[in-house]
């Protein structure tokens, strides 16, 4: 079902998210559809290829929606992530430095 373990982590949150009450399945539901409809206007082809980027960017926007962050903080964390990721050697984990 899953092609890399971030796809699982992403569904597994989505699930938490609204299991916890943060958000409905449906609103879910419909904010996922909003973003794939947003993808198809953009032109991205329908391969299902970027499905799972499109559920993260769902799932970012019911998390800036509801309050449980915002766009700033998720910005700053990704780009930690990705600098995180580009000065990690090969084979080694990932780790994020603490913030202070």
């Amino acid at each position: 079902m899953f092609d890399e373990p971030w796809q699982a982590q992403a569904f597994a949150l989505a699930v938490k998210l609204s299991e916890q009450g943060h958000f409905s399945w449906t609103a879910w539901a419909k904010a996922l559809a909003e973003e794939l409809a947003a993808a198809e206007a953009r032109g991205e082809p329908d391969d299902g290829s970027h499905y799972y980027h499109h559920w993260v960017s769902a799932l970012e926007r019911l998390v800036v929606e509801r309050g449980l962050s915002d766009a700033a903080v998720l910005e700053e964390r990704k780009e930690a992530w990705a600098d995180a990721y580009r000065h990690t050697p090969h084979g080694q984990p990932v780790e994020l430095k603490r913030r202070e």
